[in-house]
């Protein structure tokens, strides 16, 4: 007897990618990329980077299909929340202005080895891989991109966090000389840096990305480079951009978010279709460039790789 094990990320076979496309899907996204001015200023910008020789990487073979198409770079490029730039999602040509050489990355906190990256020496410590998945923003719009980067276990080998590290605790950069959200009007009361934070189980987790680059190339700008964090079962917000720091702590970080609206965003931020976010629903989504109203999945349909981590923790609000 054949016995089908259901899994929770399975779609309908209507809208899974023809075959033909998936196989091709490197000259379909070349094609698309160039077609477009993600072009101009950032395709001038990854040429001049130092690691552009690293990509495009190998695709790590587990994560090589989302169960929807990828997005074409033209949407995912120049269309992202980023407020350290500003409030509107077209916030690419000021992040462009960002210089990302030189750039470093310290690690501290609860470790045995306390470090200061240079980005450049940290990507020759690593492995790096292509990974495709979906990203889904807590405004109900979503996306699937091939990101490159290496997973955030591998930072953890090289910390060498002690007994007492419970929690990873993420900072961006403070740079209100070029990030103009950091500067002027409303958004200078904000609690800059950034911060966000995960557990520690959650870190050893296959899924956790550290990501330096997307479709084949050096991240751009307004994507977070030339580090940044996916966790693709939460929600956007939980998405760091522009790392500079990276803290082992034994206490719960509270993050940029939860700090500015605490009934609205939580610690966990789980991409969850029946908690609704206060002001709206999160039962479907919005996929970028297509315009096509999904239903939300549970976990955003990683729930098999990580909804163990969660067990016992049904009670808690925001987005559990």
């Amino acid at each position: 007897m054949l016995i089908k094990r259901i899994h929770g990320w399975e779609i309908p076979e209507s809208r899974v990618t023809d075959e033909h496309v998936f196989l091709n899907r490197r000259h379909f996204m070349g094609a698309a990329a160039g077609a477009l001015a993600l072009a101009a200023a950032g395709s001038a910008r990854a040429e001049a980077d130092p690691s552009a020789g690293l990509y495009p990487a190998p695709p790590n073979p587990a994560y090589a299909d989302a169960g929807r198409p990828v997005t074409e770079a033209q949407y995912t490029t120049t269309f992202n929340n980023y407020y350290e730039f500003g409030s509107s999602k077209r916030i690419a040509a000021a992040a462009d202005k960002l210089p990302i050489r030189p750039w470093e990355i310290v690690i501290d906190g609860e470790v045995e080895k306390p470090a200061r990256w240079a980005i450049d020496d940290l990507l020759k410590a690593v492995t790096l891989e292509e990974r495709i998945y979906r990203h889904r923003c807590v405004e109900a719009w979503s996306m699937v991109v091939p990101w490159t980067g290496f997973p955030v276990k591998r930072l953890v080998e090289l910390a060498k966090p002690t007994s007492n590290a419970r929690y990873i605790r993420f900072e961006t950069f403070n740079r209100p000389d070029v990030a103009p959200g950091q500067k002027d009007g409303l958004f200078t009361s904000y609690p800059w840096p950034y911060v966000e934070g995960i557990t520690m189980a959650e870190a050893l987790n296959e899924l956790p990305l550290l990501v330096t680059g997307a479709y084949g190339k050096p991240l751009p700008n307004s994507m977070g480079a030339p580090l940044r964090l996916h966790l693709p079962w939460k929600y956007g917000f939980k998405s760091i951009k522009g790392l500079v720091r990276v803290s082992f702590t034994a206490d719960r970080p509270v993050s940029f978010w939860e700090t500015l609206g605490p009934t609205e965003y939580g610690f966990w931020a789980n991409v969850n279709p029946e908690v609704p976010h206060p002001r709206w629903s999160q039962e479907s989504e919005q996929v970028l460039g297509s315009g096509e109203r999904v239903p939300t999945l549970l976990y955003n349909g990683y729930g098999e790789q990580v909804a163990g981590l969660y067990a016992g923790l049904e009670a808690e609000k925001l987005f559990m």
